[in-house]
């Protein structure tokens, strides 16, 4: 048995949200009845002693590490009584930990929006129960809705809310597939190996609610191709062969000097979200902060003469003010977007001559607002000879032509030409965030997603908001040549 003394100092440490969770956490050892009633963490205690469940600290050490009481594992690993483990030790269901996972990501937003698309599943009354998300799943296993063999349910209301909850669930099912292929593994782990590579938390992390990119890679060397092996070409693909994959430079202007433009509050957040995202896709990240024109212009140079050999592609995100085609340095003078491109075309940067570079800018490109209108209803259709002839040209590549110095660039905009951009002052600028979301989710997925299918989704996510009563709409603009598809390494 572990030390008394030991679990009442957990004890006072944990709230009663975190008890209810934790009681939700073990409902696949210890029986609902069991667990009803439970006020605070001694009872839980009692409960889990009854099932032997606390002989050591293993289990209660991956029930507070998945709450995210990492403080309180210290109190734990003081203990130096802890018998050696052995595969007996239980473990947490991959299933709870990914309910747990949702519980953690969903907003009060989408908690309420599925209470009301199960009102009518689960009844009036026992939705009007449902505090927390956990109680609702909860009502789900009571009334048949949900279990670990039957996620239906869950994923089709998932999906209604937001597509990165609902990818956790089918993370998780293609996790329980892929063992029942492949031959399931042991039941039981022991603690070691949960404490250098959790593999439940490797299933669950996603970009799901901001601000989280720390989600693990979920692919494996033996992953079925899902696709017939006719249908990819490698020649379709910008190669991605090193580690690190290049360098992604990041300028972030928050504080001006003048009194013309104002503190970009939050933008601190746009640089902690792009630093996680790009260095978890391969890349050295270098940060920049509070530049002047000049400065910004002598670093981009000074990157243009950087040696690309062992690069597989160059990444440039510039977050400032701006105005039509320029970005402003915090002397408040403009540098043009042609300035900090031009150093890498072909002819200036040989070595980076059929790679991708890639260039997104957070920043005003104007003065006016996007506004939005209703889509007008569809039309017939026109006649076969009434259509405009799709334009061709004969202009084939040939092999071993030379690459066009514009080639290979693509420039992610967060705005149209002449519009604002909108930045909000805690969680970051809109486009920024929702990039890093989508390149976060596309890198986990099981799809091959190219960045131009990434970028687009941006487009929609940004454009169905609305910020200070307008409407913003990104723009990607491109050159590349192949298709870009970015992974977690």
């Amino acid at each position: 048995m572990m030390d008394k003394r030991m679990l009442c100092r957990i004890h006072e440490e944990l709230d009663s949200s975190e008890v209810e969770a934790l009681c939700f956490l073990c409902l696949d050892v210890v029986s609902r009845k069991r667990l009803n009633g439970i006020k605070d963490a001694k009872d839980l205690f009692l409960r889990l002693e009854e099932k032997g469940l606390m002989d050591n600290s293993a289990f209660l050490f991956q029930l507070l590490g998945t709450i995210q009481r990492r403080d309180l594992l210290r109190i734990l690993e003081t203990d130096s009584r802890q018998p050696e483990e052995t595969d007996a030790n239980p473990v947490l269901s991959d299933y709870r930990v990914m309910l747990y996972k949702i519980y953690e990501d969903i907003t009060q937003e989408n908690f309420d929006k599925m209470k009301f698309l199960l009102d009518e599943k689960l009844g009036r009354k026992k939705i009007e129960g449902c505090k927390t998300p956990l109680d609702v799943f909860d009502e789900m296993e009571k009334a048949g809705w949900l279990s670990n063999t039957n996620l239906h349910e869950l994923i089709e209301v998932l999906s209604d809310l937001d597509r990165s909850l609902s990818s956790i669930v089918q993370r998780y099912q293609y996790g329980v597939n892929q063992n029942h292929q492949i031959g399931s593994p042991p039941s039981h782990v022991s603690m070691d190996a949960q404490r250098v590579n959790n593999s439940l938390q490797a299933i669950l992390s996603s970009p799901g609610t901001l601000p989280s990119y720390e989600g693990e890679r979920v692919y494996s060397d033996a992953e079925p191709n899902t696709q017939p092996s006719s249908s990819f070409d490698p020649a379709d693909y910008y190669s991605l062969t090193h580690n690190p994959r290049g360098v992604c430079m990041v300028i972030n202007n928050e504080l001006f000097l003048g009194a013309g433009l104002k503190r970009r509050a939050g933008a601190q957040e746009d640089t902690n979200a792009l630093r996680t995202v790009f260095t978890r896709l391969g890349f050295t990240v270098v940060i920049h902060k509070d530049l002047t024109a000049e400065a910004m212009r002598r670093e981009i140079e000074e990157l243009g003469t950087r040696n690309f050999l062992n690069d597989d592609a160059l990444v440039v995100c510039m977050l400032s003010h701006g105005d039509k085609g320029i970005v402003f340095g915090t002397d408040e003078k403009p540098v043009s977007l042609q300035d900090m491109t031009k150093p890498f075309k072909s002819g200036q940067a040989p070595t980076l001559a059929g790679k991708p570079k890639l260039f997104f800018v957070q920043a005003c490109q104007g003065e006016n607002y996007q506004r939005g209108s209703l889509p007008c209803p569809p039309r017939p259709r026109e006649d076969e000879g009434d259509r405009q002839e799709p334009l061709e040209t004969d202009a084939g590549r040939i092999e071993g032509e030379k690459v066009p110095w514009d080639a290979d660039f693509l420039l992610g905009m967060a705005t149209v030409p002449d519009c604002k951009s909108f930045r909000n002052t805690t969680t970051g600028s809109i486009y920024i965030q929702e990039l890093c979301r989508q390149l976060a989710r596309s890198a986990q997925s099981l799809e091959n997603d190219d960045i131009l299918t990434i970028l687009t989704r941006v487009n929609r996510e940004v454009s169905k908001g609305e910020y200070l009563n307008y409407k913003q709409m990104p723009e990607p603009k491109y050159t590349l040549t192949k298709k870009l598809v970015l992974k977690y390494v």
